[in-house]
């Protein structure tokens, strides 16, 4: 019976180990998030450039648009690093070569389950907020309704925020 148990728990602890399947997949999803992200600015820019930086309106607008699109991008990419990170540290090994870089931003540091989602809700707030911004340049406001709602959603995200940073 002893034998069991050990096998079982040896075969339970080593499950721990399809995280890497997690880690692997969610790197190489940022990875393609940050190239994404790298040709949605690059196309614009170098239309700005060729162009001799004079734009249209219209053309303005979609600059803008692509910019703050590509940022909500690098916003997800970087979500994906912080999960890729936070789960290796926590079910695989911790890091060593970051906790030897002097460097190293504390931000990647991950001790519990609680300090991922804390990291990930930040950064996801963060996209939010930016895929408000993206969509709220791109609506035309007629009545004064209309405005009122934008000034709502305005309130609401920079409540969330407060919210976020008031145990800090």
């Amino acid at each position: 019976m002893k034998f069991l148990e050990r096998f079982f728990e040896g075969l339970l602890w080593r499950s721990r180990l399809m995280v890497l399947f997690a880690v692997i997949f969610s790197l190489v999803a940022a990875f393609g998030m940050f190239i994404v992200a790298s040709v949605e600015i690059y196309e614009p820019i170098s239309h700005v450039f060729k162009n001799s930086f004079h734009l249209s309106a219209e053309e303005h607008e979609k600059l803008v648009s692509s910019i703050v699109g590509a940022i909500d991008l690098f916003l997800i990419a970087t979500v994906l690093i912080i999960f890729s990170l936070g789960l290796y540290e926590l079910f695989i090994s911790k890091i060593d070569e970051a906790e030897s870089d002097e460097r190293s931003s504390k931000i990647l540091a991950i001790h519990s389950l609680d300090d991922l989602k804390e990291k990930l809700a930040k950064v996801v707030l963060m996209v939010l907020i930016v895929t408000f911004f993206k969509y709220a340049i791109h609506i035309k406001y007629e009545t004064p309704l209309e405005t009122l709602y934008l000034a709502v959603g305005v309130l609401m995200l920079a409540l969330a925020l407060y919210f976020s940073h008031k145990n800090h």
